[in-house]
Order: structure tokens, then C-alpha cells, then sequence
């Protein structure tokens, strides 16, 4: 956070749990570009309508699509399932079930002019000015005089956390500056699907909890707790979808795992990345009070090895 004496020098706006996105909106039609420039449009057509939001300017919007969960809280466990969903029929599915808001922190271009030599509250600004919000997209609001304030809100929420824009910055296209700062209520931290427990009530017949591991400087999957928050009934039944052909008979974990956590308990191979956010580690390497975001596809089960340095565990 900045020190008290500088924050009158920043702004702050909410951490929204989604992912990154440039919003093209040129002739009343929009078009979406993800982090890694994939035109990711087709995947989120109930967001094509914020074309007629910008009075018939064309702009260049930055912001975050976000989906969100049965309590109202950002989630990204139940946007997991909208990121690389492009089959028509499906997408138009999850787009009633799942939907998405694009969440517009910042106005790069606008008509022929460039505002990325803007200082930040200018462009923020003017964001204001040209973006009417609608059902599925929004200008959140920014604390531009009590970053404590946005914090505290944010952790009241129930949100990851809030980041700091300096007012007087220009936008810095495609590289990290310490002019935007990030301060996290939660750590994020991947973890190995090593075997799962079936749910009961709402979630009678799915899961109920992920038995999660991660691996130590040896070689060992080794246990590290369970999840049982953070899912929506989607996720849920995609994820009994994809671990149901890796069942196998016995447990994957190098070391027993705890005898509360084995009974029903059905293990399967140890080929899917998943990331939690929690609050602490224990001494034991156990995660406390985790929560679900998501699958990650772009990461391997052995490049899973924060316990490499924790030598107190096995």
C-alpha cells in the first residue's frame, strides 16, 4: 500500500478475480482481445450489446470479464468454464447459466485520439464520460483519496484485493510499472488433483471436496488438504466429467492422508493442475481455509513442487 503521506497520489479500484481483457468497439461493433492478443469475441455474446454503450464513439476500452458465484462474490471457478468454451450452442448455454460483466478500468483510445499519454485520473475521467453502464458491463468505482479504506472494503466484500494506480501515471502498454501496485487479501497457490469425496444435500450425487497435493524436492505427491468452496454446480459437473476416466483403485499420495479425509474418498491419477486461494499455510504444509478458482491447463502436475524447499514435511 502506499505510505499515508503519498496516498493522495494514488487511486484505488477493486481486484476483480477475472481475466484481462482490451475491448475494440469501432463502427458500433466489439470485438475482444485477451492478454496474449487471441481474439476470444465468440466466447461472450451476451457482452456484444456494450457496442452501443459509448455514445457511437470507437474506443479502446481496458477492463476484466468477471463471472461470478451463487453469493455474488467474483469467482474464477465459475468463469473456468466460459474461457475456452467457443462451440455456439455451448457458449450461447453457458451465456444464460454463466454470465459474464466486463468490468472498464481505463479508456486507451478514443475516435482518433490516443489517451495512453494521459495521466491516469484524466483517463479515468473520461472513461467516466463515454461509457454508459449496462446490465453486463460496468465502470467500478475508484477511491481516489483513502486507499485503506478501498482495502478494508475490498476484504469486507470478500474480494482478492484492490490495486493502487498512480493519478499522475500514463498507461504503459504490454509491460508491469510500479505505478500500479497490487495488495492481495488472499495468496494463490497450484495444486495437484489427487482424489475427490462425493457432496451430499445440493451436491448429493457430484463432488464435494478436491483431496489436493503437491510435490517435494524427492519426487513425492504428497497430501496438502481439501477444497470444498469455491464451486459452482457447472464447475462441479465439469470437473466429475473429466476426472471420472481417471479414477484408479488406490491413493496417488506418497503418504497416508488423513484417515477423516479417505473415507469414500475416490482417488484418481495425478494429471490435473488446479489453484486455490487460502489464507495460511501450517506448519505442516497443510493450506488453511482454501477456496476453489479454477483449472489450470497451461500448467503440468510435476511443475507443482512449492514443497521442494519444506523439509519439516514427510
Amino acid at each position: 500500500m502506499p505510505a499515508p503521506q503519498e496516498e493522495e497520489q494514488w487511486a484505488t479500484e477493486m481486484k476483480w478475480d477475472g481475466i484481462r481483457a482490451l475491448a475494440y468497439i469501432e463502427d458500433r461493433a466489439l470485438k475482444l482481445l485477451s492478454r496474449n492478443h487471441a481474439d476470444i469475441t465468440l466466447g461472450y455474446p451476451e457482452l456484444y450489446p456494450m457496442a452501443g454503450s459509448v455514445g457511437g464513439h470507437d474506443v479502446v476500452l481496458d477492463g476484466e470479464i468477471v463471472a461470478f458465484d451463487d453469493t455474488g462474490r467474483p469467482s474464477f471457478g465459475a468463469l473456468a468454464p466460459r474461457m475456452h468454451q467457443r462451440q455456439p450452442l455451448r457458449v450461447a448455454e453457458l451465456a444464460r447459466t454463466v454470465p459474464v460483466t466486463f468490468m472498464a478500468f481505463d479508456l486507451l483510445h478514443i475516435n482518433a485520439a490516443s489517451a495512453i499519454s494521459l495521466p491516469y485520473i484524466e483517463r479515468r475521467a473520461l472513461l467516466q464520460q463515454t461509457v454508459v453502464p449496462g446490465y453486463r458491463w460496468q465502470v467500478p468505482l475508484a477511491f481516489t483519496e483513502d486507499a485503506q479504506a478501498a482495502l478494508l472494503t475490498s476484504r469486507r466484500l470478500g474480494l482478492e484485493g484492490v490495486v493502487c494506480k498512480r493519478k499522475s501515471a500514463p498507461y504503459r502498454p504490454g509491460r508491469r510499472s510500479s505505478d500500479w501496485t497490487k495488495v492481495k487479501n488472499f495468496q494463490q497457490i497450484e495444486v495437484v488433483i489427487g482424489g475427490w469425496k462425493p457432496g451430499g444435500g445440493r451436491r448429493s450425487g457430484m463432488i464435494g471436496s478436491l483431496l489436493l497435493g503437491a510435490y517435494d524436492e524427492a519426487g513425492r505427491l504428497l497430501y496438502v488438504g481439501h477444497v470444498g468452496t469455491g464451486f459452482t454446480q457447472a464447475v462441479l459437473r465439469h470437473l466429475g466429467e473429466i476426472l471420472a476416466p481417471l479414477e484408479r483403485p488406490t491413493s496417488p499420495f506418497a503418504l497416508p492422508v488423513p484417515r477423516e479425509h479417505t473415507a469414500g474418498a475416490h482417488w484418481v491419477e495425478p494429471r490435473l493442475v488446479g489453484e486455490v486461494q487460502y489464507m495460511e499455510l501450517t506448519g505442516d504444509a497443510r493450506i488453511r481455509h482454501p477456496s476453489w478458482r479454477g483449472l489450470r491447463s497451461d500448467r503440468q502436475p510435476r511443475d507443482v513442487t512449492w514443497l521442494a524447499s519444506r523439509r519439516d514435511v514427510g
